[in-house]
């Protein structure tokens, strides 16, 4: 295998910055809300639809790898609702925290 080389430029490294505003951070929160609020609600239906159909079968082995699938396909919704919700949470206060600075700096 050869090596490669890297080459690492200051126009690679230095991109422009965006100024973070109360109103992008109101916004993105609320996206990444609904994006939540979606996960739940199709995690809901996930359980519904997997309480209406049970398992049928006599074979121990096919009962416990349904159910951990089940398990698992339930847990990685309820983690994506989670982590959304928080994103969300963390977003909205982010918005607030600098809506507070710009006020304290205009009147300072």
């Amino acid at each position: 295998m050869s090596k490669q080389n890297f080459d690492v430029t200051k126009s690679d490294t230095q991109s422009p910055k965006k100024k973070v505003t109360p109103l992008t951070c109101i916004f993105a929160s609320t996206f990444s809300g609904a994006i939540a609020i979606a996960i739940y609600f199709l995690m809901s239906s996930i359980i519904e639809t997997y309480s209406d159909k049970p398992i049928v079968s006599d074979n121990i082995f096919v009962l416990k790898i349904t159910v951990a699938v089940r398990t698992l396909v339930i847990g990685v919704a309820a983690l994506g609702t989670g982590v959304f919700g928080l994103v969300a949470l963390g977003l909205f206060l982010l918005g607030i925290q600098i809506a507070v600075k710009d006020i304290r700096a205009k009147i300072s």
